[in-house]
Parts: C-alpha cells; sequence; structure tokens
C-alpha cells in the first residue's frame, strides 16, 4: 500500500489501520482506547498528545511521517525531542571520534573511524531496531586509469534482518545504482520505493532494502564516495530531519579520508556494474588470490588486496561490457 501521497494524519492512520496486522498490534497494545482512533480519523475527537504518543510507540515505522503530518497543533509536543534525537550529533561523540582520529595508527584509522561513525549513526537512526544497514561507499582508484569507474563498498553496518558487520558482502557499484547517482551528481538522493517499477531512480537492490537514501562525502566541492543508508521499511526517507542527520553524519566520515582520496565530479566517470548476485560468482577466491600475491611479490596484505580489486573491477567491467553488447 503506497502513502506517498498522503497529506494529511487521518488519511494515513485510515489507510495504517487497513492491514490487518497493525490493526492486532495496535489492538493487543492499547486495548480499550484503541476505539477512540475511529472518533479520531472521522474528526469526531482531538487526540491528546499522551495517546498520540502511545500509538505511535506501537506503530514506529510511520512515526516520523505521522509526526510531519501533524501540524504545528502537536509541534512542540514532538519536534523538540525529535530534532536533538535525530539531526544533532551529540558533543562528547564529536570529541571521542577528533580523539580516535589523532590517536589511530594511519593504517587502521580509516577503517576505525568508519566503524565507530556507522555505529553511533546506527544507534541514532534506528533506534527501534526497524532494520537499517549504512555502508560507506568510497571512489575506486587505480594506477591504470585517470578517472573513476566503478564505487566499492567498505565499512558496512547493519541491524536485523541485516548482520552486524556487512563488509564480507563489500562489492561494486556503478551508475546503475543510487549511491553511483549521488556520487557523480555531488548530490543527496533518496528512494523511498525501491521496489516500485514506477520509479525513475536508479537501484541496485539487496535483500530486504525497501528504501534507500544516499549523501555524498565532500571536501571543499571533491568527493570521496558516499554514505549510503538502507531501511527495511519503505518512506522511511520522507523526514526531512532524518536526512538531515545522514547529512551530518556523512559530513562527519569526511575526516576518515585522506586529502588526496577526494576526487573532482569531471574525474567521476562512472560506468555499469554487473548485479550483486552476479558479481558474487567472482569473489569466491579473494582471500586466496590475496595470499598469492602476497606470497609472490612480498607486498603486503593490504597492497594485494588492493590488486585484487583492481582485478575485479576490470574483470567486471568486462563482463558488463560484453552483456551490453549481445543483442536481447
Amino acid at each position: 500500500m503506497q502513502y506517498n501521497d498522503v497529506t494529511d494524519w487521518r488519511e494515513l492512520l485510515k489507510l495504517i489501520i487497513q492491514e490487518p496486522e497493525i490493526r492486532k498490534r495496535i489492538d493487543n497494545e492499547i486495548g480499550k482506547h484503541a476505539v477512540n482512533i475511529k472518533r479520531w480519523i472521522n474528526g469526531k475527537a482531538e487526540p491528546r498528545v499522551q495517546n498520540l504518543k502511545q500509538l505511535l510507540d506501537v506503530i514506529p515505522e510511520y512515526r516520523e511521517q505521522f509526526i510531519d503530518l501533524l501540524g504545528d497543533d502537536y509541534a512542540d509536543a514532538f519536534y523538540t525531542d525529535a530534532i536533538d534525537a535525530t539531526k544533532d550529533i551529540p558533543a562528547l561523540f564529536i570529541t571521542s571520534v577528533l580523539s580516535a582520529r589523532a590517536k589511530s595508527h594511519k593504517e587502521i584509522r580509516y577503517w576505525s573511524l568508519c566503524r565507530l561513525i556507522i555505529e553511533q549513526a546506527i544507534g541514532q537512526l534506528d533506534p527501534d531496531r526497524l532494520g537499517i544497514a549504512i555502508t560507506v561507499v568510497r571512489c575506486m582508484k587505480t594506477d591504470k586509469h585517470t578517472h573513476i569507474r566503478s564505487l566499492r563498498e567498505t565499512a558496512a553496518f547493519g541491524t536485523s534482518p541485516w548482520p552486524g558487520n556487512l563488509d564480507q558482502q563489500a562489492m561494486f557499484l556503478g551508475a546503475e545504482s543510487l549511491a553511483g547517482l549521488c556520487v557523480s551528481s555531488c548530490r543527496e538522493v533518496q528512494n523511498n520505493d525501491i521496489s516500485s517499477n514506477s520509479s525513475l531512480l536508479p537501484a541496485h537492490q539487496v535483500d530486504f532494502e525497501l528504501s534507500a537514501a544516499a549523501a555524498p562525502i565532500l571536501l571543499s566541492g571533491r568527493c570521496a564516495g558516499c554514505m549510503l543508508v538502507s531501511s527495511t521499511q519503505p518512506n522511511f526517507f520522507l523526514s526531512q530531519h532524518r536526512l538531515a542527520f545522514i547529512r551530518n553524519y556523512a559530513n562527519m566520515l569526511a575526516i576518515a579520508f585522506e586529502p588526496h582520496e577526494f576526487y573532482e565530479s569531471s574525474d567521476i566517470r562512472l560506468e555499469v556494474m554487473p548485479l550483486h548476485t552476479v558479481q558474487r560468482n567472482y569473489f569466491s577466491d579473494f582471500h586466496s588470490r590475496t595470499l598469492e600475491i602476497v606470497a609472490e611479490t612480498k607486498q603486503s596484505s593490504q597492497e594485494a588486496e588492493q590488486i585484487v580489486w583492481e582485478e575485479l573491477e576490470e574483470t567486471l567491467l568486462a563482463v558488463q561490457r560484453q552483456k551490453q553488447a549481445i543483442p536481447a
């Protein structure tokens, strides 16, 4: 059921309670007071703030959209805490990130800072554990090419149904993806209904993902990648407060990158990458290939991994080009 065009909270509530599972949840949690909901919808009674808060605790997946539609009459009761909780990054946390950046060794600085920032963002963005995944997507630079042809998923963490650590599932993204559009345009983008075929936005949908948003990671107008946020809930990114929160954390992620890892938009020319289901077939020997390069060249594991990533990018781009060249 689509709620994108709903402009009145009563209309939204009417649609929500038509879903049997949600109606049962409301009846079980609120009990006899649930009868008042029909009077609210019909305009025969105005809900008290405490009753609305109780209702939204039962349907947290619609909380942000519902609050946005309530209007000025309820603004003071709902927005003060909501803005502080979702838009602002706690000062104490900012201090801890700056301290970690100052003390971390160069070899682990990127990963430690990304993990610290993402885990904080997840806790603040998904307090009700509805299901969210945050991935740092970075530009894939190689010595063989002067421009960026693809993006690579790196540090990634999530809440159920995704595993806590998603690093092992990291793959490539390109012009076909929401992250690709974000990085190519250096602007924030959202797709609140990925499963809909009517959307004109690109999507590289993964398991459980129903909506997604991406915010660029910038330094002086140059881009290093983006912060990609996936949700199990449709319309999760309708709230402007939530988008502001994502923007602020993407800005914070910039300190995890070195200055030379940011690129002019003219240097970013993304190509189309194969779907994740296709890419997985080429990742089975990633670790054995890395160990092989270390043994042959005596390079560090980090340097060897970069070589393997470059080989995979070249292979996957060739696979996609061949697919596009074959007539349908």
